[in-house]
């Protein structure tokens, strides 16, 4: 029987990163032949992988990232999935600390918890400027650059001694560590192959949404212990152990061809100078603004930030007002209640990483053929039901809890909120970037400016929907809310789209 290869080989302009290196990527389309291989490069393949079957197809250069050994691939993951993480963590490092921060500058606590909605806000926005940046200069300069400034403006927030240059901090802060939460997805894609790609994008992901739980789950000991300037001081230490990390295993993944005369180290490690020539134009910057115009990326991205909106920023921003003030909590205490939070995360990344990516190839094996993109859609129903489940729980149980008297439900439903959110989380983005796999970045970015913007403007909506509407009450809207944003357009798109398939050997 004759083998055929059903593939669209995506090399237009305009459907890649500025200056990529054209990789053959398969997605739906037209029938292409297979690019054929020089012997050289067939016997380099299987030396260096052990079979030709990859995608997208490497070069014959050790300093291509698919090349790299899998602990090289990895330290650098790991450093960009924790420095994304950082970014998050930082946000929500010192909500725990409100009611200490609004004493020590007298103001509300209200007032206070805009100190992390404005970090928010600018998480957002910022990315949209470092990509072309690290598009010029490559991704390595613009980590280093990020940490460097990062440490500088935790410290101001450290010897802030008003409301006013606190923020200023803050908002300098969040511009300055932005960069991993979005030009991460562009790394993934850069250095590991397609049917690697939920597993270690959901690293990514899952690290972006731990940082919310975290940093108030850790930083509620420092607050209590110590007071909450400390909190900065710890950040600032952090931030130096990883510039530190990144100078030895951090190395560039932008990758545009061999360097004449120049080492895979020095090229990886060494340089610092523009990379790619291409002219900057304001276009540029708001590209990824333009992937509005892909239904499959808006519909994928507007669903999981309502997700994200109330799994992850309702759960942490209104636990403060909602379960210290009911419960009598310390910050210590506080800081617990996010446990639930994190274990949640940890465990709906099982389902959105590696089961997703095992989804992928037992359908495959089932075929004979590779599905089509929307087939990992399916998991996404997972994450909804469980979202609005664990939602419904959080809010009944802290309305319905007594008075003064803690009771860990509300924490359970927040689990099983963050499990969902999880797992909605990796299969979107994935799904996003298997669709358009020459504009990850961009992805990135535009989802990333997507979420955080409908996540800074949610705690200015929240206590007036509890307040009107009632905090149990509020369970119907959310669910409302998840369905008609997230469930209905997601079952739609699964069902125009989801039918075609790739014939593979």
């Amino acid at each position: 029987m004759a083998e055929r290869v059903k593939s669209d080989v995506h090399f237009s302009a305009s459907k890649q990163e500025p200056g990529l290196v054209e990789k053959a990527e398969v997605v739906h389309g037209s029938q292409e032949q297979e690019p054929e291989l020089t012997p050289q490069h067939r016997e380099y393949l299987l030396e260096r992988h052990g079979t030709i079957d990859l995608d997208p197809l490497p070069s014959m250069d050790p300093a291509d990232p698919h090349n790299w050994p899998s602990w090289k691939k990895s330290a650098n993951l790991v450093l960009v999935a924790f420095h994304a993480c950082m970014s998050t963590f930082t946000a929500a490092a010192i909500i725990p600390a409100y009611e200490d921060i609004a004493l020590d500058l007298g103001i509300s606590i209200q007032r206070t918890s805009y100190l992390t909605s404005l970090q928010i806000a600018v998480l957002g926005g910022a990315p949209l400027f470092w990509r072309p940046l690290s598009q010029r200069f490559g991704r390595r300069p613009i980590f280093l650059l990020s940490l460097l400034c990062t440490i500088a403006c935790n410290i101001g927030c450290a010897r802030s001694p008003s409301y006013a240059s606190m923020a200023a901090c803050r908002a300098l802060g969040a511009f300055f560590v932005s960069p991993a939460m979005a030009i991460g997805s562009g790394v993934v894609m850069e250095t590991f192959f397609k049917r690697q790609r939920a597993r270690y994008m959901g690293i990514w992901t899952v690290m972006v949404t731990l940082g919310v739980p975290m940093g108030p789950f850790i930083f509620g000991f420092v607050a209590q212990r110590v007071g909450y300037r400390w909190i900065y001081w710890v950040l600032a230490i952090i931030n130096f152990c990883q510039l530190v990390l990144y100078l030895f295993l951090g190395p560039e993944t932008r990758y545009l061809g061999p360097h004449s005369g120049s080492s895979s180290f020095r090229s990886e490690y060494l340089s610092i100078h523009r990379i790619d020539s291409t002219p900057f134009s304001l276009g540029e910057i708001v590209h990824p603004l333009r992937l509005v115009g892909s239904l499959p990326v808006l519909i994928s991205t507007a669903a999981y930030s309502m997700v994200f909106l109330f799994a992850s920023v309702l759960g942490s921003v209104e636990v403060p007002q909602l379960l210290q003030v009911k419960f009598g909590l310390n910050a210590q205490q506080l800081g617990l209640q996010f446990l639930g939070l994190v274990i949640g995360s940890i465990l709906g990344e099982q389902v959105g990483g590696h089961l997703s990516d095992m989804w992928m190839i037992m359908r495959t094996k089932q075929l004979g053929a590779r599905p089509a993109p929307e087939f990992r859609l399916w998991l996404s129903y997972i994450g909804y039901v469980l979202t609005i489940v664990g939602m419904v729980i959080f809010l009944v149980c802290t309305q319905t809890a007594p008075e003064g008297h803690w009771t860990v439900s509300p924490v359970v439903g927040l689990g099983i909120a963050a499990f969902g959110n999880q797992v909605v989380t990796t299969v979107l983005t994935t799904y996003a970037v298997d669709v358009h796999p020459g504009d990850a970045a961009s992805i990135g970015v535009f989802v990333n400016f997507i979420r955080s913007e409908w996540g800074f403007i949610g705690p200015f909506w929240f206590p007036r929907m509890f307040d009107e509407v009632g905090v149990a009450a509020s369970s119907g809207v959310i669910a409302a809310l998840i369905v008609g944003v997230c469930l209905v357009p997601t079952v739609m798109l699964h069902a125009t789209r989801g039918r075609s398939t790739h014939v593979v050997k």
